[in-house]
């Protein structure tokens, strides 16, 4: 069974950085993406940023620039290094694992998620 454990979450000034991880166990299909999703109250669930086994990333244009997201196989650990962040980027932050498509370049369809870690940045 897939378990997915966030943490880094917290409350930071507009500015500041937090680094996000999420622990993954039970996940052997190395052809599998991941990736950060968010959610604001009232807002619907989107996507932050994924990240393919072969290293091919994407990102939402509010975040490009700002985050990054990158993954150690060794330890099967997911990041999510958040700068400059903005009141605009508070949520809960949600660490997802899922089947990639559209080939090369393409988009991570989510199977399974963690339970999230609050970010709150004041102005």
């Amino acid at each position: 069974q897939v378990q997915l454990v966030e943490s880094g979450g917290g409350s930071v000034q507009s500015g500041g950085s937090l680094r996000l991880s999420c622990a993954a166990s039970g996940y052997t299909n190395r052809r599998d993406c991941m990736g950060w999703l968010r959610q604001a109250p009232g807002k619907d669930r989107e996507g932050v940023a994924h990240i393919h086994n072969n290293g091919f990333t994407r990102y939402r244009d509010s975040v490009a620039g700002r985050f990054i997201i990158s993954q150690d196989n060794a330890k099967n650990t997911l990041y999510l290094q958040m700068n400059s962040l903005k009141p605009e980027d508070t949520a809960m932050y949600y660490c997802a694992v899922g089947v990639p498509y559209g080939g090369d370049g393409g988009g991570c369809a989510y199977n399974y998620w963690g339970q999230g870690t609050q970010v709150t940045v004041s102005s």
